[in-house]
């Protein structure tokens, strides 16, 4: 697939599926560009690894927010987009890398909770082996934070562009029976909407639920009340709608059933 063909987010190809179709290879090849997950934007949470691969970059694309996290820890040329834009820096970015300079792509978090979008571009366009540097993601953060340990969590991202149908079905299946950890979709899909459409679906609005914003940061902030009451501030779509930050992980705890020795 060339940099010029079209896609289209409802009828495909979808860049995640374009990620996901193979697992990785060429483990022997001479070159290859790094998709580095730079943390929460915090960078005490930015692994060695990672860390590495910014520094030794020629060439650095990513969205403007993540890039200004790492901008201090490179001397590499900072390719800066946003939704608008990125064909053209991804299409310069290719060009780069073509031309023999090493290659580092940046994504808030970890590329594999919610970067698999951003990572089938960067794939398309570079035409040789993409590797993912895992990085701490929010919601790892959130997980620990909010108790909820993932092999008991339904785990969904609604923070990608085209249809959410499925993952919303996914949430409301395992609402109250296992804990929920969701990334929102700023602004039309926030805590507050998340939490009508459980309702909605038939989730019981005393359930806990934990708004997370900001995690990591100095402005850190936690508001811990049940789905009822999140539910309120449904609606909107921008901004001004909610009173989250747009850097939000949902938890919604599960009944805990057994007593717990104090």
């Amino acid at each position: 697939m060339s940099e010029t063909d079209p896609y289209n987010l409802d009828s495909g190809p979808d860049p995640a599926t374009y990620a996901a179709a193979e697992p990785e290879s060429n483990t022997d090849a001479d070159r290859s560009v790094s998709a580095v997950g730079i943390g929460p934007g915090n960078l005490e949470y930015l692994t060695p690894r990672g860390r590495r691969a910014i520094q030794e970059a020629d060439v650095i694309v990513g969205f403007q927010t993540v890039v200004d996290y790492i901008a201090d820890e490179t001397d590499a040329d900072l390719l800066t987009c946003g939704y608008a834009d990125e064909a053209d820096a991804l299409g310069e970015f290719a060009t780069q890398v073509h031309d023999d300079a090493i290659g580092t792509a940046v994504l808030m978090g970890d590329p594999n909770y919610s970067g698999y979008q951003f990572l089938g571009k960067v794939q398309r366009v570079v035409d040789i082996p993409v590797r993912v540097i895992p990085g701490i993601s929010s919601l790892q953060i959130a997980a620990s934070r909010a108790r909820t340990p993932m092999e008991a969590t339904q785990f969904v991202t609604l923070h990608k562009s085209g249809s959410i149908d499925a993952d919303l079905d996914r949430l409301a299946a395992a609402a109250g029976e296992r804990h929920l950890l969701v990334l929102p979709r700023p602004f039309d899909w926030m805590p507050g909407d998340i939490a009508a459409f459980l309702l909605d679906a038939g989730a019981d609005e005393s359930l806990d639920a934990l708004v997370l914003e900001r995690l990591t940061h100095d402005d850190e902030q936690i508001t811990q009340t049940t789905l009822g009451e999140l539910s309120v501030s449904a609606g909107g779509s921008g901004s001004e709608s909610t009173p989250y930050s747009d850097l939000s992980v949902l938890a919604v705890r599960a009944p805990i059933e057994a007593e717990v020795d104090r």
